[in-house]
């Protein structure tokens, strides 16, 4: 098995949040990034090697992206990698090498990948295997969580509900995507056709098996800011999951640029305009957290 000491030299620099590739430290399940939210080093769980997801949103930056699911998973890998890579980065001289000074610290481990990661068959067991390792290590849960980003468009399956409730039992929480809130919106953003109110279920489903945040990406489309009226669909869909569910709302805006065909219509909002449209989510009596 390849560990983060075998990475020849000059494989990988020093860790950017402009730089997300999921085969930086030459394993099949583990990755590091340097993540903008999480504040430091997120070990990232890719459950997705195949690049398939069954969404395609017009900002991923994830290259040959394809439609479909995760393929079979090899548990015992993902617990090795895991188990190795940690042990670098906790004993070794991993963060010394590759990592900025003053972002030397695990913030997180995190199931997000080149896909949508609870489409794995054995979604739930993989956090539990995760949630077994990282305690091995005397991580605290607090310290250092186990988040789960996701689409949430497979939430009313049971399995995937399984999953979650693992997840928040082991104090982990989850991720959960929201781009628009009209049926033209997703499907311009994230490539689906869904309807709201599917989305504000799924949302409510997943708030009551583990604590939830709410992430939304939000740019411009061919050279225009999000629109008065889609904004409110957006925070319609908030309130019918339950605001009082939710732990709050990660908005954040384009850092990496999309390896999609639509990354020609897609450009970055100011950090002044990503403050007005918290500011307008904040008045709906929910936590705001911005990363623009």
């Amino acid at each position: 098995m390849n560990s983060a000491h075998s990475i020849p030299p000059g494989t990988l620099d020093t860790l950017k949040v402009s730089q997300h590739d999921r085969d930086l430290a030459g394993l099949t399940y583990v990755y590091p990034v340097l993540s903008r939210r999480a504040g430091g080093v997120s070990v990232g769980i890719n459950l997705n090697p195949n690049n398939a997801c069954n969404w395609h949103c017009a900002y991923c930056q994830v290259p040959d992206l394809v439609r479909g699911k995760a393929p079979d998973i090899d548990l015992l890998l993902l617990e090795h990698e895991l188990s190795g890579f940690l042990a670098d980065l906790i004993h070794g001289d991993w963060m010394e090498r590759f990592v900025p000074e003053g972002s030397r610290a695990i913030r997180d481990i995190a199931f997000s990948g080149n896909g949508e990661p609870t489409s794995a068959e054995v979604f739930a067991e993989a956090v539990d295997r995760v949630l077994r390792v990282r305690d091995a290590f005397g991580l605290a849960a607090d310290a250092v969580p186990v988040r789960l980003i996701t689409n949430g468009s497979l939430l009313a399956q049971a399995r995937v509900q399984d999953g979650v409730r693992r997840l928040g039992a082991g104090g982990g929480e989850v991720w959960f995507k929201v781009d628009a809130g009209t049926t033209a919106g997703i499907e311009r953003i994230n490539g689906v056709r869904l309807e709201p109110a599917a989305v504000a279920r799924n949302l409510a489903r997943c708030a009551e098996l583990c604590p939830t945040w709410v992430q939304t990406c939000v740019f411009r489309w061919d050279g225009a800011a999000p629109e008065e009226a889609e904004l409110d669909a957006y925070l319609d869909v908030l309130a019918q999951a339950g605001i009082a569910r939710l732990k709050g709302v990660l908005l954040y805006g384009v850092a990496r640029p999309s390896r999609q065909p639509e990354a020609v219509h897609v450009s970055r909002l100011s950090e002044a305009e990503i403050e007005q449209i918290a500011d307008r989510i904040r008045r709906k009596g929910l936590t705001v957290r911005v990363s623009p």
